[in-house]
């Protein structure tokens, strides 16, 4: 019987990038199961073929969207993990667009109660169907802007490229739980963005900053962890 193609690779390379992606999850610190694997694939699919006509990232190959997308969003789950003692925790990923780091998140960890939130229509529509076609139980879409949302409080909220740690945490105070942290994945060391955060009169201290290796990417990623002070 003839292979599936994944994310537009013929089937061998499909089968090849799949059983490296094992490899390099595990590099991660993530393990993966086959069902998992499977989703997570399906999901690069869907991006790139949604992509085509909605222009939902400027990232156009299976290769590209494994290492900038899949993998940068994958760098952060053991941080995660920890900061929810690994245990159930409600997750919303603000800024979602095409589903960037929420949906590999809730696909990874099936413990997270994952809520990804846009106010782009087209990139709610393009959440809806993954969430659809993947069968992911524990993703909620919401098509809103974070500021006008509400909704039970989270244990954690994480953006990706959305904006400074500043107006993050000015858009979104007011749903994060008691003991809750914000997550803001970055590029380089953003010592500007948290020197501005501690002057901001906001009551708000970044308790931690991690450093994330993501395989294939030569580029700086860090993650910065917030909390009320």
């Amino acid at each position: 019987m003839r292979r599936a193609s994944v994310g537009g690779l013929p089937p061998d390379a499909a089968s090849l990038q799949l059983a490296g992606l094992v490899a390099l999850a595990d590099e991660l610190g993530v393990a993966l199961e086959a069902t998992q694997l499977a989703q997570l694939w399906q999901f690069v699919e869907l991006l790139l073929r949604w992509n085509r006509v909605h222009n939902l990232t400027a990232i156009d190959s299976p290769e590209q969207a494994l290492s900038h997308h899949l993998l940068d969003s994958l760098a952060i789950v053991p941080t995660l993990r920890t900061l929810a003692h690994d245990a159930q925790a409600r997750v919303l990923d603000v800024g979602s667009g095409g589903g960037l780091p929420g949906l590999p998140l809730a696909i990874a960890v099936p413990s997270f109660d994952v809520t990804v939130i846009d106010r782009v229509q087209k990139k709610v529509a393009f959440l809806q169907q993954v969430k659809a076609e993947l069968h992911l139980t524990n993703v909620q879409v919401v098509h809103s802007r974070v500021e006008d949302y509400r909704a039970a409080a989270f244990d954690l909220i994480v953006a990706r490229a959305f904006s400074s740690l500043v107006r993050f945490v000015r858009l979104t105070r007011h749903l994060l739980a008691s003991g809750g942290r914000w997550c803001a994945m970055k590029g380089a060391m953003p010592h500007n963005e948290i020197t501005e955060l501690e002057r901001s009169g906001l009551g708000v201290r970044a308790a931690s900053v991690v450093k994330l290796h993501v395989p294939r990417l030569d580029a700086e990623r860090h993650l910065v962890v917030m909390e009320p002070s």
